[in-house]
């Protein structure tokens, strides 16, 4: 019965994907046009789930208003970036996932039929409410904040999902609920795409350190304190490595020419001001993110190093970008 339902559901969202609006918009990027894909549903609807098959074609180079996370359920397909003048093959049981305005075109292989399902997500829905909690893999959060300091920046993921990871499970479960709306779908999509991007950033953290199986030491726990830089102790750093605390804070020094209390400084402030000016978060969010214990602690800190309070400093981004915009 569970796996009727399934596929009903599947087979409903690849027919209500026909219906969706993907229609090329003219959009300048510099000195050129470009053809943009804006939300293609229902405004009211901050998340969607499509998906999209197709037995072969070629789609024109585009970008997205919106962030897409879409999992090969069947199938290959390839993709193109125009920025890279790169083509890669995404195979089934595979992530490829994209930022606001980054560009691509998929080619689907005319001998496959191709199966892709798709959570795709309004922007500034996503900084409300899922950036918050995505905040500990500094190379992930940089990755999502990207499209808010760069608009259009080409980037994406690509990787493999293991078995042992639900994120199959997860995006059947949203498939479901998604092709059987009801009034609360949306509130029940929620918790499930959290749980879905919480299972990409673990995978995502597995890649990278995988490709980081090199590092020095200090390199190691200059990492590891980028991905906890809210909670991290030198005790703590000292225990995770079995190093004693001094031995850390004489390592940190000695390759650094910093403080341990320096360098978590640092990191918080970099992720501060790209919290600042990326999203409209508030200040006391901002701040619990960021390790501090209330707002107090964290605007003393953040006019201290960059001498400025944090409303200053995005009012002064407005009026830089505003500027920038103006002489584009």
């Amino acid at each position: 019965m569970a796996s009727e339902i399934l596929c009903s559901s599947v087979d409903k969202l690849r027919e209500e994907f026909l219906t969706l609006d993907w229609t090329y918009h003219d959009f300048s990027v510099g000195s050129q046009n470009e053809k943009m894909f804006c939300w293609p549903g229902p405004l009211e609807d901050e998340i969607l789930i499509v998906v999209h098959q197709s037995g072969g074609r070629q789609e024109l180079f585009h970008r997205h208003d919106f962030f897409y996370f879409n999992y090969t359920y069947q199938g290959e397909y390839d993709s193109i970036s125009y920025k890279y003048d790169n083509r890669i093959t995404i195979r089934e049981g595979e992530l490829y996932a994209g930022q606001p305005f980054a560009g691509h075109a998929i080619c689907v292989h005319n001998d496959k039929e191709t199966t892709i399902i798709g959570v795709l997500i309004q922007k500034d829905a996503f900084f409300r409410a899922f950036l918050p909690m995505l905040s500990a893999n500094s190379k992930f959060f940089r990755f999502l904040l990207d499209p808010a300091t760069n608009s259009f920046s080409d980037e994406f993921l690509h990787f493999n999902i293991e078995d042992s990871c639900n994120i199959r499970t997860l995006l059947e479960m949203m498939v479901i609920e998604y092709a059987n709306k009801q009034e609360d779908t949306q509130t029940i999509l929620k918790p499930l795409v959290l749980s879905f991007l919480v299972q990409i950033a673990r995978q995502y953290a597995l890649a990278s350190h995988l490709e980081n199986t090199n590092q020095s030491p200090s390199e190691k726990i200059l990492q590891y304190m980028s991905e906890h830089s809210d909670t991290v102790t030198l005790k703590e750093i000292a225990e995770h490595f079995s190093y004693h605390p001094n031995y850390v804070s004489s390592l940190l020094r000695k390759e650094t020419g910093r403080t341990f209390s320096e360098i978590l400084l640092e990191q918080r402030m970099e992720r501060a001001v790209i919290l600042l000016s990326g999203t409209s978060l508030p200040v006391n969010e901002i701040a619990l993110m960021l390790g501090y214990s209330n707002s107090s602690n964290f605007y003393k800190a953040f006019r201290e190093y960059y001498h400025m309070t944090p409303r200053e400093y995005i009012t002064s981004n407005r009026i830089d970008s505003s500027k920038s915009y103006e002489n584009a």
